[in-house]
């Protein structure tokens, strides 16, 4: 007698029929790397929250993206760690700073091969760590912030960046990024939106590598999505839309794979989705133990994204996975 259920199992029974009738696929095409360039080093430097991560210097984050290249990633994102930071960030749309100069020279050389995204926010810079200026009361004055967005915008596209990706959570900022790179003639600069950023936990490993620290010990809760709301999280991608984003983010990725469904169900924008600094190093540390086998669950969770709805993913993984599951 047959059983219909059967027929489940049996497309089940080897590697091929699997990869058969597999309804997800991760492939290098998929991912996405964050690096970090980090002024007056001259050599790179190990982030130990992030084992495999490092601080770049121009030279070294131009060699990466090269092995990037190589092994078929098809994009970066770079975060920037300056020297001098200030009450308003304005490092941040310094022709000559850090960030700039390796936009330049990422560009020059991988340009083309790899997407060179540029992370616009201000927080690396500031000497509070909020990612805008502050209001007498302490705040973030949102209409002031976005203003020097707009400027941070024009200085990455004039070093070379393909994509802006604001990532500050504040209201129009993506009006405000467009109307800028439009004024100063990079209308093909596109803006990939941190729409749906949450205030997570999980973002301690990053703050090591960018060295941010918020004053008195303080959060971004006030801005950043709450950790609570989905209805809330679509709103902000909508309104990034109507703006003018180009593709939109969901951050972090795990804990937030139900926004990621609902997002690719009712946008036809490129949906991105970050795996973030915390849920890298927990996969790490769990490896370094021997209680997991780290490569394995790399790839389950990237597969999971996808399958929630990602186009692409940003993740530390990229290059250990381009190699792992090849392309």
């Amino acid at each position: 007698m047959g059983f219909p259920q059967r027929r489940l199992r049996r497309l089940r029974r080897t590697p091929a029929l699997r990869r058969l009738v597999a309804e997800a696929r991760l492939s290098v095409d998929d991912l996405v790397a964050p690096l970090f360039v980090r002024e007056g080093l001259a050599e790179p430097v190990p982030i130990p929250s992030m084992p495999g991560q490092f601080q770049h210097s121009v030279s070294s984050v131009v060699t990466e993206a090269k092995r990037l290249a190589s092994v078929g990633v098809p994009g970066l994102v770079l975060f920037a760690v300056p020297e001098q930071k200030d009450p308003t960030g304005s490092g941040a749309w310094d022709p000559d700073a850090v960030a700039q100069r390796a936009l330049s020279a990422l560009q020059g050389a991988v340009g083309g091969t790899l997407v060179v995204m540029a992370d616009l926010c201000l927080d690396e810079y500031t000497d509070h760590g909020h990612c805008g200026v502050l209001a007498a009361d302490g705040t973030v004055d949102n209409d002031a912030t976005i203003e020097l967005y707009g400027r941070v915008a024009v200085a990455q596209a004039n070093a070379g960046a393909d994509v802006v990706a604001p990532s500050g959570m504040m209201d129009g900022q993506v009006a405000a990024i467009r109307h800028a790179l439009d004024e100063a003639g990079h209308h093909e600069v596109a803006i990939l939106a941190y729409a749906a950023k949450y205030a997570s936990a999980l973002y301690g490993p990053f703050r090591d590598a960018v060295e941010v620290s918020i004053a008195s010990g303080g959060d971004r809760r006030a801005y950043q999505q709450d950790v609570a709301n989905r209805r809330e999280a679509e709103a902000e991608v909508a309104l990034d839309i109507a703006e003018g984003a180009d593709m939109v983010m969901i951050k972090p990725a795990l804990s937030s794979l139900d926004v990621i469904a609902e997002v690719r169900r009712t946008v036809d924008v490129p949906v991105a989705a970050y795996q973030v600094s915390g849920e890298y190093a927990m996969v790490k540390a769990a490896a370094e133990r021997g209680w997991i086998d780290g490569p394995a669950v790399a790839v389950e969770q990237l597969t999971a994204i996808k399958r929630a709805g990602a186009d692409f993913i940003l993740t530390y993984f990229a290059a250990e996975m381009a190699e792992y599951i090849g392309g």
